[in-house]
């Protein structure tokens, strides 16, 4: 591996987990009960990503923010977000609800689905300015958008445009639905990058059996990674990134390049 590109995995089984039966959420940093000294302070301006899971008709119920970006993909299920600026919305699979909260917001996220789950990655990011005005925005990507290529969810408003989602950071967020034998290249226009392979054949505790089925991706030249793996990426912005797809299922992943 060329020495401009470092690769560090952090695999599922030892992120933070916190299940309260109508709550399964994994935490790749400290966030809420779990705090590991390693994973503190996020990564750039990347500050939390949990991949969570919600019971039908259980949710967070109406709680405050201030000076995040704040984000959710939809992986599976419907989730519905209501708020202080009048919102009220479900969201469903290949949607991105974001809310910039700004000088604060309230709102509160429900599975208003009476049988199934919802399955869906929370981020938030800091913003380069304080004392925004809260927004909030959504938009759909279908599967057809993902697959076999990356993309483009999020990017920094100086850069986006009306086919992505602007946010106030450094930052641009991309998807991508790998099929099996399959491969993307990425090429880095910051200095670091943070990737996440979704948990889409189901819920794994950290003590469960990973590894024989699902999906798997292959980053650089030897780097593997089963599902709910993530990986930092520290990069010479230029440097370009392949990722290949070798489990027997389709691989969907979230692909950061920020500051």
């Amino acid at each position: 591996m060329p020495p401009q590109l470092q690769i560090t995995p952090r695999f599922s089984s030892e992120r933070g987990l916190a299940d309260h039966g109508w709550l399964r959420s994994y935490h790749s940093w400290s966030f809420a009960s779990y705090h590991d000294p390693r994973y503190s302070n996020g990564f750039g301006c990347l500050r939390v990503l949990n991949e969570d899971r919600v019971e039908p008709t259980k949710g967070f119920g109406t709680h405050s923010h201030e000076e995040y970006e704040i984000f959710s993909y939809v992986v599976d299920g419907e989730l519905q977000h209501k708020d202080s600026m009048g919102n009220t919305e479900i969201i469903h699979r290949g949607e991105v609800q974001f809310t910039s909260a700004g000088t604060g917001i309230q709102h509160s996220e429900y599975n208003v689905n009476k049988s199934l789950w919802v399955h869906f990655i929370q981020i938030w990011v800091k913003p380069n300015k304080s004392k925004l005005k809260p927004s909030y925005t959504t938009k759909k990507w279908s599967d057809e958008d993902k697959l076999n290529k990356l993309c483009l969810l999020i990017d920094d408003i100086k850069n986006s445009n009306k086919a992505s989602i602007a946010i106030h950071a450094p930052i641009s967020m991309l998807a991508c639905i790998l099929q099996p034998n399959k491969s993307v290249n990425h090429i880095f226009t910051r200095t670091k990058g943070y990737i996440h392979l979704i948990m889409r054949s189901g819920y794994v505790t950290p003590y469960g059996e990973n590894g024989k089925s699902g999906a798997k991706i292959r980053i650089g030249q030897d780097i593997i990674l089963e599902e709910g793996d993530g990986a930092f990426i520290n990069c010479e912005q230029g440097i370009e990134l392949l990722i290949e797809s070798t489990g027997d299922i389709n691989a969907e992943f979230l692909l950061f390049d920020l500051e």
